[in-house]
């Protein structure tokens, strides 16, 4: 797919989810940090990132039910240890009960 396909999608799921991330429920930004009225410095982590439920390396495609919206940092930490990356159901059911706890980012 085009990566003009993938942005569509990525605008779309960020709509479709009122600007808040698929994992963590918090805004983001998606043009620019001003959206948030954030500090370009502090603002890279609460960027809207395009996430496949199911990885194009698991034969995922850039689909209307395959891609969310989610931060940049809830989408890198999914994947920091790709072998043992969790489901995205899992992820974000770990995600909200850390959020609960307080123990998710920003603090």
């Amino acid at each position: 797919m085009t990566n003009k396909r993938l942005k569509s999608l990525r605008a779309n799921a960020f709509q479709s989810q009122s600007g808040r991330c698929y994992y963590c429920g918090l805004p983001m930004w998606q043009v620019s940090p001003d959206e948030l009225a954030l500090r370009p410095r502090s603002a890279g982590p609460f960027r809207c990132t395009a996430e496949h439920l199911v990885a194009r390396q698991d034969g995922g495609k850039d689909v209307v039910g395959n891609v969310v919206a989610a931060h940049a940092a809830c989408n890198q930490r999914r994947h920091k240890h790709p072998a043992t990356a969790p489901s995205p159901t899992d992820y974000r059911t770990l995600v909200q009960r850390e959020m609960a706890n307080g123990e998710w980012w920003p603090r």
